[in-house]
């Protein structure tokens, strides 16, 4: 039996939000979940007729497979959004400092162009391939079971780094808030509370509902960002006219800042990492480009325009994030408006990289539906698990920014641009790949994987180099330090 959920309730039928109908055709028969090892149906349901506990087995069923495919469209492109923006759209200005302006820009539009294509591919090898319900399986049809755990065990690894930075962030949100008169740590750890709390719903479609609100919040967040920096550069001596910024890159810029800003731009779109959990819930899979049209669209939106906005009203000394320069006061409000970002971003991580872990842990027991009390129980502690270890690996580890760096550009560069066009390929393509019909998602397809690449060699070159700086000079923080920013 697959990992995910394979069949419907009878009959079974709802109206999503989204306005579609999620009618399923009645199947001739439930699954039939058997126990995992050393688990009866007697622990699940205290009763002893063999009858009853097969109707309740396939009741269980039904009712699971019923509770996570009811994801629409217009809530699959919120999921993505927060899951990818977060407050990442307020380093932007640093790296547009960076580049200059015009790259910026031009890289953020292409960037976000060409992450909408390689999302379209990802799509197209969910609706060919319906089994697939995360990356690792996809990594299984691509290389068989040596592609599925090394795409699970990237999977794992690059989500828990997120989530540890998350609870880092939160950290700095709160210390500011704070005034820093609280240690670093005791924020960072309110941190992976809230967002265990957050990540306990296990359906996207639960939240996608937080996902308005950290919509909403990114949207206020960046809008303060904007018009403070706005007004102040309109206030200072030699107003707008006054503020020191390039259309292109520093004179004097090294190899491994370049790429870094670049890298901040590629990552910012990693939507993809998270699509084939998404679209494992959708009612309607088929519909999947509206969302991606529209989430993709938005990000660009939001990211171009908080890049060169906040580089034009700020200068060469915006910071990273730019809420940092919109004042100490203003910054405040900035930091609280964006509390929702950073945690609900920070969980929706924890619930892509805990659906599978939770799948293959009990695939063969009705566990795995997470709607009986030990189903809950196990999820529960999954997450728990999960987020203390992502808490910790984030405090202990001194280079841990850097760490994630590292890893986002082992994985991200794949899981968002050079395995896409490997699906192609080898899943998709029929016939010769330069053939009319193949031609031109072929050349986006080479396109993609050598963005990839380059981004794989050059950025974990990058990273490896400040890594070594930070080592030499001695900047990176103690383990479990308390510490400001």
């Amino acid at each position: 039996m697959v990992d995910h959920i394979t069949s419907a309730p009878a009959g079974a039928s709802e109206t999503t939000k989204d306005g579609h109908d999620s009618t399923r055709k009645p199947s001739a028969e439930a699954p039939r979940a058997q126990p995992f090892s050393g688990e009866t149906t007697d622990d699940i349901f205290g009763e002893t007729s063999d009858e009853l506990r097969d109707d309740r087995l396939k009741q269980i069923a039904a009712e699971g497979n019923a509770h996570f495919h009811r994801l629409g469209w217009k809530r699959l492109a919120i999921v993505t959004i927060v899951e990818a923006v977060a407050l990442g759209a307020l380093s932007l200005p640093s790296a547009y400092a960076t580049l200059g302006m015009f790259p910026g820009v031009f890289l953020t539009i292409t960037l976000g162009m060409l992450a909408i294509f390689t999302a379209y591919i990802v799509g197209r090898v969910k609706l060919a391939y319906p089994e697939i319900s995360h990356y690792a399986d996809a990594g299984r049809v691509l290389f068989g079971r040596f592609g599925y755990e090394l795409f699970g065990a990237a999977l794992v690894l690059e989500l828990v780094m997120v989530v540890g930075s998350h609870a880092l962030t939160g950290s700095i949100a709160l210390g500011d808030l704070n005034g820093g008169r609280v240690c670093s740590i005791a924020f960072s750890a309110i941190s992976a509370i809230i967002l265990l709390i957050l990540a306990i719903p296990p359906s996207f479609t639960e939240v996608a509902i937080l996902g308005y609100i950290d919509f909403g919040s990114i949207l206020a967040a960046v809008a303060i960002t904007i018009i403070a920096t706005g007004i102040q550069a309109r206030d200072a001596p030699g107003g707008l006219s006054g503020v020191q910024w390039s259309a292109w890159p520093k004179e004097d810029i090294s190899f491994t800042k370049a790429f870094v800003a670049v890298s901040n731009i590629i990552f910012a779109f990693s939507f993809a990492i998270g699509q084939f959990s998404f679209m494992d819930e959708m009612h309607t899979p088929k519909d999947y480009m509206k969302s991606i049209w529209a989430s993709g669209f938005a990000q660009i939106a939001i990211y171009t325009l908080t890049g060169a906005l906040c580089y034009a009203f700020v200068g060469d000394t915006v910071q990273s994030p730019a809420l940092l320069s919109a004042g100490k006061t203003v910054s405040k409000i900035a930091f609280g408006v964006a509390l929702p970002v950073i945690f609900i971003s920070g969980s929706i991580n924890s619930t892509v990289a805990l659906r599978y872990i939770h799948g293959r842990m009990w695939k063969k027991s009705i566990v795995r539906y997470i709607n009986t009390r030990k189903g809950w129980t196990a999820w529960i502690g999954e997450v728990t698990v999960f987020t203390i270890v992502a808490w910790v690996i984030a405090e202990a580890i001194p280079i841990f920014s850097d760490l994630l760096s590292l890893a986002s550009a082992l994985f991200v560069s794949g899981f968002s641009f050079w395995i896409p066009a490997i699906m192609w390929f080898k899943l998709l393509c029929k016939g010769h790949w330069f053939s009319r019909e193949n031609c031109l998602i072929s050349l986006g397809c080479i396109l993609a994987f050598i963005v990839g690449v380059v981004t794989l060699g050059a950025g974990t070159y990058a990273t490896i180099d400040d890594i070594i700086k930070m080592t030499r000079d001695g900047s990176s923080h103690a383990p479990f330090a308390c510490r400001q920013g």
